[in-house]
């Protein structure tokens, strides 16, 4: 018989069965670190978006599960968090394509999907719900422009290679500056196409073009069209760190462009080394090497932020008992487990590797391993026999396991 449990409900389970392959260590583990003891909030469980770079006062993010974490200069940010500055606060985040996101004091916004791969596919989108952003933006603007864009509640902003600022101007805040609420957006550099209850209008340099909020009374299509401004609104005023950017956005274009040639030099020099027998054993050698060593950051380096992990265990009275575990429960019982792990050796029997997609792309390999195992984990001996699979996939000219899943025979 086969149940799937969440790792919430495996306690007295985990604990009365003492296995610790890999992924089981983290089941082993978990009940302990969250009885007794509080975790901080991890980070979210979504692809990296950018990393902060630069940050004044209180600036938070909020992950899918809620948890929210106070963001500090290095750390970084994760597709799907809420962004929050404070009124007084402000950050300069670097995407992973060579652009920034500049959080002006008050803002709030979310990464709803984003992908810099080096492929005409890349994507950018970020959902402004209030304040301002300064947007520098990197190589995705080059190979995907319809695929980068600020959503408002008010507008829809694409981009023609572009250093601008978009503004949700809240009804409180137009009402202390005498200004109509609404979506602004002041191009610096490059371009934008504000487009708004069906209607377009392209900003150019030195242009601001607003989008009003719609009337729930009705009213003329023309009112609710956006348009451009005759001046700068007097709300934009420059941040702590826009001489910095003003800086950075004159090369910005040129580094975005070095930065995508290496990324696109490294993938095609792994591509043209790739034999997945070759990249599994290499991989697999570097995680058992890592447990080895106990060193549970490097373990967790080798997993996406988005990696998913099921861990089939057998139970004392010879029930299955399938477990999913999340980024946040890996990371945080990986580091639990590890502490307890004594006397580890192994052995692999086996292992099999084939590219993961048809045809002959060499970005995402699946991999199957037996292995024997035994240690002692927590004080207590333990000895198992294995099934791994993971699928790995070329990031950045590494590989990380964005799938995993281990069977207990």
């Amino acid at each position: 018989m086969i149940r799937s449990l969440n790792l919430s409900g495996l306690g007295t389970t985990a604990r009365a069965l003492g296995f610790s392959f890999f992924l089981g260590y983290a089941l082993l583990a978990a009940p302990v670190a969250s009885a007794a003891e509080p975790t901080a909030a991890a980070p979210a469980a979504g692809k990296r978006f950018a990393l902060v770079w630069r940050l004044r006062g209180d600036v938070v993010a909020v992950g899918g599960s809620g948890a929210e974490r106070s963001l500090r200069e290095g750390d970084a940010v994760f597709v799907g968090d809420r962004v929050r500055a404070a009124t007084a606060a402000e950050a300069v985040l670097k995407t992973e394509d060579a652009g920034v996101v500049a959080v002006r004091p008050g803002a709030e916004f979310v990464a709803e999907s984003f992908a810099a791969e080096g492929k005409s596919s890349d994507s950018f989108s970020v959902r402004l719900i209030g304040g301002s952003l300064r947007v520098i933006t990197g190589w995705i603007g080059r190979l995907n422009r319809g695929g980068h864009q600020i959503v408002t509640p008010q507008a829809t902003i694409g981009i023609r290679g572009t250093d601008h600022e978009p503004y949700v101007l809240s009804g409180e805040m137009a009402k202390a500056t005498s200004h109509r609420e609404g979506t602004y957006d002041k191009v610096n550099r490059g371009g934008t196409t504000l487009d708004a209850n069906g209607g377009k209008v392209d900003v150019d340099p030195g242009r601001v073009g607003f989008a009003p909020r719609a009337l729930k009374q009705r009213a003329l299509m023309t009112v609710l069209m956006p348009v451009l401004l005759e001046k700068v609104p007097d709300f934009y005023v420059p941040g702590e760190f826009d001489a910095e950017l003003d800086q950075y956005s004159q090369t910005a274009d040129e580094e975005s462009l070095r930065q995508l040639e290496q990324k696109r030099k490294v993938a095609q020099a792994a591509a043209a080394e790739c034999v997945p027998a070759n990249v599994a054993k290499k991989w697999l050698e570097r995680l058992d090497g890592a447990i080895v060593r106990r060193d549970a950051p490097a373990v967790i380096a080798m997993f996406a932020p988005e990696v998913t992990v099921r861990a089939t265990i057998r139970g004392s009275n010879g029930d299955t008992m399938a477990v999913d575990l999340g980024r946040e429960e890996l990371v945080q019982s990986t580091i639990a487990a590890i502490k307890g792990l004594q006397d580890y050796k192994h052995r692999r029997i086996s292992t099999e590797a084939k590219t993961a997609d048809a045809g002959t792309s060499c970005d995402r390999i699946g991999v199957k391993s037996v292995v024997i195992e035994q240690g002692r984990q927590s004080g207590k001996p333990y000895r198992f026999e294995s099934l791994e699979e993971y699928l790995l996939e070329l990031r950045a000219g590494s590989w990380l396991a964005v799938k995993a899943e281990t069977t207990q025979r």
